[in-house]
């Protein structure tokens, strides 16, 4: 089992030139959970999960992990327990899924230790857990697209970090391969007890997978907490501008959302 840590934004503003995208953001990551942020295009979910890894400096506040600034920790000793997972990554031309894997232990390799058998365990653990162990010896680029995607989690998980940020994970992939990634992450996070944070678009798979949901609407957040208390109408309707419906999961248990379009309202006196 991997170790707790805690992560937390503290009065966050964050921004690209002179457009402020998040302002004075106060969070706290649920540790050994799986969080989903969730809402609008363009409300900051990419940019709040550049900072939490340390990609995006903050203008105002901080990230901090056990109590220390994330932008001010070694950029190995981070990479040793958060890992990041971009929306869309990109390969070296040519890279096969084995070297591709291997680099996740790039953060463990020392100026002067050597490969061992820890990383091969690790490395051959990763390729397994994603099954993509029968793809080691073929190019990256010549896979399909929930193939790629299992590879790259296989790097994170070679990675062995307690944390792992994911920025749309399930992005271009059909209902089959999205399920099959949410799957495997969950599989991380029971057996690992690795901590989860991931943006979502879909909110009907963010409530079946994550115990936390953080939304945000307007560079702020709006709301946060388990699905049940997130996902409501009020809130669909505040976050996304959205009518819908809200009923119970019939497989999860979980709320599900309805959305209503102009053209789907029931004419009056109309029955099932």
């Amino acid at each position: 089992m991997t170790t707790s840590h805690s992560l937390a934004a503290e009065r966050l503003t964050l921004g690209y030139g002179d457009r402020a995208v998040i302002e004075s953001l106060d969070l706290a990551v649920p540790p050994g959970e799986v969080t989903a942020v969730v809402g609008a295009n363009a409300c900051g979910k990419s940019t709040l999960l550049r900072s939490l890894s340390r990609l995006l400096a903050p203008r105002e506040g901080r990230v901090v992990l056990d109590g220390r600034q994330v932008h001010r920790m070694p950029a190995k000793e981070l990479a040793r327990t958060l890992g990041l997972l971009p929306q869309s990554p990109v390969a070296p031309e040519g890279i096969t899924v084995l070297d591709l894997v291997c680099r996740g232990r790039h953060p463990h390799q020392g100026i002067f230790s050597r490969w061992n058998r820890d990383d091969d365990a690790a490395v051959a653990a990763a390729l397994e857990a994603t099954r993509t162990a029968d793809l080691a010896d073929r190019a990256v680029d010549e896979l399909s697209g929930g193939q790629r995607q299992r590879v790259w989690i296989a790097m994170a998980l070679a990675q062995q970090t307690d944390l792992l940020l994911l920025d749309e994970p399930t992005t271009f992939l059909d209902a089959s391969h999205q399920i099959e990634v949410l799957d495997l992450l969950t599989d991380m996070n029971r057996t690992r007890g690795t901590t989860i944070v991931m943006v979502l678009h879909d909110l009907n798979l963010a409530a079946r997978y994550a115990d936390h949901l953080i939304a945000l609407a307007g560079g702020r957040l709006h709301v946060s907490g388990a699905p049940a208390e997130v996902l409501t109408e009020e809130v669909v309707r505040a976050v996304f501008d959205l009518e819908s419906r809200i009923i119970e999961d019939p497989v999860s248990g979980r709320p599900l959302i309805l959305p209503i379009g102009r053209h789907h309202v029931r004419p009056q006196g109309l029955t099932a």
